[in-house]
């Protein structure tokens, strides 16, 4: 037998390369990715340090304006209705009319009336003339009974006169005195009731002229003017219709003078101040239109506070809700007339709540009257033109 003997294959004394390639891939691609998370965040902190840690925002915002209503001032049947829904209107045109012609005969009787206190007056003036000549020829009078009574008792001496003609002389004279105070005392008591005065300041006058004045606004209010220039909105009214006064007819909402109302959260107002910037944006226009405005004031409570039915908290099963206090932003009006906006339109509000050197809300002071209107004024001077002429005419 041949023994055969098998030689081990020799051992590798090294062992093979790995994928160090693949490797050093993946590892470039993690730190890609982990610096790019880690430059996003130091961005994102640098934004939140500049901008978002100074700055309040709500999307709890809306459009809110002034809703002017039409009401009359006196009763009547509705005659005539010249506008409508949506339809523009300015301040002093005449939207609705009243029935005119009740109003237009008391203005005829209050004019009659004036005349003929003018013309009372008038024979007042006169009156107190004749009178004054009257105590003239009074006291002529007696002055003529006095020499007639001298001249008999002269007489009287001598026996040329009886004592019965000094008697009746005596009679004369203060008969003559009595007449002539009793003329004093008319012209007196009449003179009272034009001193000091004239027939267009007469207290007769100036009564029938209030009563001009007073008819005449009854039929000026007949027509019934836009107090503001703007578009009609809520028309209730009919033809043929009986309004009384304070009825709500219809409304005029100027456009022009529009705000915002963002409701801010509690935490969010202890950075919030008078006179701060703000942007907005409209989701009628989206955020390509960015309106410019400024926090001019703060409500003097929470919506809730205000409710028709306001919350009671004081109950056993009491949950805690954050409230919302609405802060008024008003708006740029040339961007207001750019891009128009309408009562009610949501929209998003950004404070800049850096510039802290506003007033607080509670010391806002009080402003002046930011609306008025004179649509109203005109009845007072057409009024006194016409009381003018009448009292003219008469005199």
């Amino acid at each position: 037998m041949t023994d055969i003997t098998e030689t081990p294959a020799p051992i590798p004394t090294t062992i093979p390369a790995a994928p160090s390639a693949a490797n050093s891939k993946r590892r470039r691609w993690l730190a890609i990715v982990i610096g790019a998370f880690v430059l996003a965040g130091a961005a994102w902190g640098v934004y939140w340090d500049l901008e978002l840690r100074n700055t309040q925002s709500t999307d709890d915002a809306y459009v809110n304006g002034n809703v002017v209503q039409i009401t009359p001032q006196v009763a009547g049947t509705v005659v005539a209705i010249t506008a409508d829904d949506t339809q523009f209107v300015k301040a002093g045109d005449t939207v609705v009319e009243l029935d005119q012609e009740d109003a237009k005969v008391a203005l005829a009787q209050a004019d009659a009336r004036l005349g003929k206190a003018v013309r009372e007056v008038r024979g007042l003036f006169a009156t107190t003339g004749q009178l004054g000549a009257m105590v003239d020829q009074r006291a002529s009078d007696v002055a003529r009974a006095t020499e007639d009574l001298a001249r008999r008792e002269r007489l009287a001496a001598s026996g040329a006169v009886s004592g019965e003609d000094l008697q009746h002389a005596r009679d004369t004279l203060a008969a003559a005195r009595s007449a002539e105070m009793a003329a004093r005392r008319e012209h007196d008591a009449n003179r009272a009731r034009i001193n000091g005065t004239t027939v267009a300041n007469h207290p007769d006058v100036l009564a029938a002229s209030a009563q001009v004045h007073d008819s005449y606004l009854e039929l000026s209010r007949t027509r019934l003017p836009a107090p503001v220039t703007g578009f009609v909105a809520k028309r209730a009214v009919q033809l043929g219709q009986r309004v009384a006064p304070g009825a709500a007819l219809m409304a005029v909402v100027p456009l022009d003078q529009l705000w915002v109302d963002a409701n801010f959260k509690e935490p969010q107002l202890a950075t919030l101040r008078i006179g701060q910037p703000a942007t907005v944006k409209a989701d009628v226009y989206g955020r390509k239109v960015v309106y410019h405005g400024t926090v001019v004031g703060f409500g003097a409570g929470t919506g809730a506070a205000f409710a028709l039915l306001p919350a009671q908290n004081a109950t056993g099963n009491w949950i805690k809700i954050v409230q919302r206090v609405p802060v008024r932003i008003a708006l740029d009006p040339r961007e207001l007339e750019a891009h128009p906006l309408r009562i009610g339109l949501s929209m998003l509000v950004d404070v800049d709540t850096r510039p802290s050197a506003g007033e607080p809300r509670q010391q806002q002071a009080a402003a002046p009257p930011a609306y008025k209107t004179q649509v109203y004024e005109a009845a007072d001077g057409h009024s006194a033109q016409r009381i003018q002429a009448i009292i003219a005419a008469n005199l």
